[in-house]
């Protein structure tokens, strides 16, 4: 299938702010940046453009000087200077604070495919003087075709994922065949890169055993039994993966009772195909027995694409009580605060009473295959992007 992205770097700029675009390798990020200094071309041709990628040596060299007369003597031809994978530049946050505070008007974009890397780099230097974006994979709302058309390829996106070489490749072959070196290339390259993770087998019994408890409560004791590795390192391994952007985190919600879990967490991939991949599991939908799990990962990864592209500013959560009584995920943000169940099969349910009695004015959703895009549609239709 097309898509269209619906996040803009155009949009994103804000003088006297550095604009830092994080996300997944190969969710588009280059692309993104490319285009848009392509546009800069047309739109504003007298406007001169530096761009460099962060493996470039005589950039890694300028930066780590820090000597403030040749950067601000590099800088100063520029009107725009972006650098792509800006996290393989060393002292690059104090370089950045001298030509912004010296050319505020300057645009001065950022990606990296590490949050832990590139926060590293900016640190303190740029405290107060930055914005950030994040590009995942392709959400459901910026898919061309309707949404009969959508619903037809449902199915691909809960094995196959949405990464934007997956989206476009039309072959279920060659779609593994990208995602296996996706895996290859996160868990083998550049996670392992870092000096304190020393182990490829132990990282992918970690990233498997998170992958087949999608949807449940994460117990650290019982991964570290699991793969045979204490806590602490379990746990170093699962923060790089968050940082890495291969897994998120969502906290237990607690507010008004005793009973409820809040010290617990539940871990999703962002994105299904990734996590196939990491299990080796293509077969349909048909034969397998994790579809629950796949689909609450979906919207789950869903839903934090919306709060990214429509700026909803909402937390997420799941609700669960000490006797049992659960619901999948809570957002809580400007729109109130709703509790939503993931449901594959088209059924309706509704929220268990300890949450309605203990939350009034909580809204509740079911989300199932046949609702899911009016679901979507309905949460994001106050943002001028969605009209």
């Amino acid at each position: 299938m097309r898509f269209n992205r619906l996040q803009s770097i155009q949009r994103e700029l804000t003088p006297k702010r550095v604009l830092i675009i994080y996300g997944p390798r190969r969710v588009g990020k280059t692309t993104m940046l490319l285009s848009y200094l392509d546009e800069v071309k047309i739109k504003e041709p007298l406007a001169k453009s530096f761009y460099a990628t962060g493996d470039d040596m005589a950039v890694r060299d300028l930066f780590a000087t820090e000597d403030r007369t040749r950067l601000l003597d590099f800088s100063r031809p520029y009107d725009i200077l972006a650098i792509d994978e800006a996290q393989n530049v060393p002292k690059l946050g104090i370089g950045i604070k001298m030509i912004i505070d010296a050319f505020p008007e300057k645009k001065i974009i950022l990606t990296g495919s590490s949050s832990f890397d590139l926060s590293r780099e900016i640190g303190e230097p740029l405290t107060g003087r930055h914005f950030t974006m994040t590009l995942l994979p392709v959400a459901q709302s910026e898919l061309e075709g309707s949404d009969f058309e959508k619903k037809q390829k449902l199915a691909d996106f809960l094995i196959y994922g949405a990464y934007p070489e997956v989206v476009l490749e039309a072959d279920a072959d060659k779609k593994q065949k990208i995602l296996n070196e996706l895996v290859s290339s996160y868990l083998f390259k550049d996670i392992l890169a870092f000096d304190r993770i020393r182990s490829p087998k132990l990282l992918l019994n970690i990233v498997r055993s998170l992958a087949f408890q999608v949807g449940g409560e994460v117990s650290l004791n019982e991964i570290s039994r699991t793969v045979g590795a204490d806590i602490k390192t379990v746990g170093r391994y699962i923060d790089l993966l968050e940082k890495m952007f291969i897994i998120f985190r969502v906290g237990g919600f607690r507010r008004n009772l005793r009973t409820e879990i809040s010290k617990k967490a539940k871990y999703y991939f962002y994105d299904n195909g990734i996590r196939n991949a990491a299990i080796a599991q293509f077969n349909g939908l048909e034969t397998r027995n994790d579809i629950g799990a796949l689909w609450e990962n979906f919207i789950a990864v869903e839903i934090l694409k919306q709060n990214g592209i429509f700026k909803l500013n909402e937390n997420l959560y799941f609700w669960r009580t000490h006797a049992g009584k659960e619901i999948d995920l809570i957002s809580d943000g400007a729109r109130g605060l709703e509790a939503i169940e993931c449901k594959w099969s088209v059924r309706d349910t509704s929220a268990p009473s300890e949450w309605t009695s203990a939350y009034p004015d909580s809204s509740f959703s079911y989300i199932n295959k046949e609702n899911y895009l009016e679901t979507f549609e309905r949460r994001s239709m106050h943002h001028p992007l969605s009209k």
